[in-house]
């Protein structure tokens, strides 16, 4: 078995640095799975008008309304097959801001080598990712084509939606991975962000995820 970044990433996956083949690499039957810890020197969001809205996303396990520096967290990793037989990953991590911890959770599926995010702890949002090897083997996520899940398939235009921007890598001076994220809007700007550097280390794992990483429901649609 493949992981679902190299079945989406085909022969590029193989320019990736050899730490972050491995780190992307899980795969349902692979028996591990991934925990990651260390400090983003910068997590949340800049903008002061949306942290309002995302004092609400925060409920839902998806954005939060902090920004700080130095800011703990942790990241588990999950590979599986979702409810409906598609080869998936599921990432949660956790953020201290110290007076609020936050969660931020999301489901990567995989069909018909699409790759598709789904968020938030009722998955009710959902992007397209696409995935991409940089010249020196960092790699490059970015996420578009917002729909939002309530009852019916809302597709959010460019003008109303943003584009996360991802990139990874593995730092061989420290010893750490290292990774960098922008929410951005065409026209508001920067909404969220998180740099830093963490450690990781794979675990046994049965491939039944644990109580507090399933979601309240999953979503099947694209």
């Amino acid at each position: 078995m493949t992981s679902i970044y190299q079945q989406a990433m085909g022969s590029d996956f193989g320019r990736l640095q050899p730490e972050l083949r491995e780190y992307f690499g899980l795969h349902a039957g692979s028996g591990l799975a991934g925990h990651g810890r260390g400090v983003f020197d910068v997590a949340g969001c800049p903008a002061w008008f949306a942290r309002p809205a995302f004092r609400l996303t925060a409920l839902e396990n998806a954005f939060f309304p902090e920004y700080g520096d130095d800011v703990p967290f942790t990241i588990r990793n999950y590979p599986h097959t979702d409810p409906f037989g598609r080869p998936a990953l599921t990432a949660r991590r956790e953020l201290d801001f110290g007076t609020a911890l936050r969660v931020f959770e999301d489901t990567t599926s995989l069909q018909d080598g699409v790759l598709t995010d789904y968020v938030g702890r009722h998955r009710r949002m959902a992007t397209l990712l696409t995935c991409t090897s940089t010249d020196d083997g960092h790699i490059r996520m970015v996420s578009s084509q917002t729909r939002v899940f309530a009852g019916i398939r809302l597709p959010l235009p460019d003008a109303v939606g943003a584009l996360a921007y991802v990139e990874q890598w593995w730092d061989d001076d420290t010893g750490a991975f290292r990774i960098k994220t922008r929410v951005v809007h065409r026209q508001l700007g920067t909404l969220l962000v998180y740099a830093g550097a963490f450690d990781y280390t794979l675990e046994e794992f049965d491939g039944v995820l644990p109580a507090d990483a399933r979601p309240r429901r999953w979503e099947q649609r694209v």
